[in-house]
């Protein structure tokens, strides 16, 4: 192989989110993975293992968690690249995004939102946290940091990220996820979403009962209210199921896939 095909190769799979990974099947539709505030596309690692090993050609996405509009662009941009059908997949905020980010594109088949927020039009994902009892996340951030541009970016204190965000994953984990955690701006919080992609395709849902950034309540409620196809639940799962699950979460996705 030549040093030129070598670097192409190399790029291609550690875009797929792997450098070893299985080739792709023709017949599988591509996940596309966007992940939420305070994570990165490396949240998806235990998933995305488990899709390539059965095929499934992967994009983790790099979701800059600036604005509901924007972010939705890059992530609409990134399917619209995509030859074939299209499986988006949603963490968080990223529900948000995923749920504005399919609308115009035929090729995304459903949709999966895991630990996500699936709002109604003129919802923010803000207003639905505090829709129902059992939210913590408020008292668990770090005083914000002021934008030299306006507003300001949201971190969760790193001494209280893992009681928050991942009390199921091992402590040598969450101390690195808390350190190299993405900030989101306020602003992205409390952008009202548009007429959402839900309404139209089918939508499926995972989420653990013990999630503290979004209240199993409200989780429930959303799922419902898209009338997903099928909810899985995961006793005493933090908001990062993803994470310490990876094996049920991709089972959904796969589901959704097919």
């Amino acid at each position: 192989m030549s040093k030129l095909s070598a670097v192409v190769a190399l790029a291609a799979s550690l875009l797929s989110g792997s450098v070893v990974a299985q080739p792709a099947k023709s017949d599988h539709p591509t996940i596309v993975l966007v992940h939420g505030a305070f994570a990165d596309s490396s949240s998806w690692n235990g998933v995305v293992s488990i899709l390539q090993s059965k095929g499934y050609k992967t994009v983790a996405a790099a979701n800059p968690l600036r604005s509901v509009s924007s972010d939705a662009r890059y992530v609409s941009d990134v399917v619209a690249s995509i030859a074939g059908p299209v499986v988006l997949v949603g963490h968080s905020y990223g529900g948000q995004v995923i749920s504005t980010a399919a609308k115009g594109h035929a090729n995304v088949k459903s949709l999966v939102y895991v630990a996500a927020f699936a709002p109604e039009a003129g919802e923010a994902v803000a207003e639905l946290a505090g829709k129902f009892p059992g939210g913590t996340l408020g008292a668990a951030l770090a005083p914000p940091v002021k934008l030299a541009s306006g507003g300001v970016d949201l971190y969760i204190d790193q001494a209280k990220f893992r009681e928050q965000f991942a009390h199921d994953v091992p402590a040598a984990n969450t101390a690195l996820m808390a350190a190299s955690q993405r900030p989101i701006t306020e602003a992205a919080l409390t952008e009202k979403s548009g007429e959402p992609a839900w309404k139209s395709l089918p939508s499926y849902f995972v989420f653990g009962d013990g999630d503290k950034n979004i209240p199993a309540k409200a989780l429930h409620f959303m799922a419902g209210r898209a009338n997903s196809k099928h909810t899985v639940v995961v006793s005493g799962a933090s908001h990062v199921v993803m994470v310490s699950e990876p094996q049920v979460v991709a089972e959904l996705i796969e589901e959704a896939a097919k």
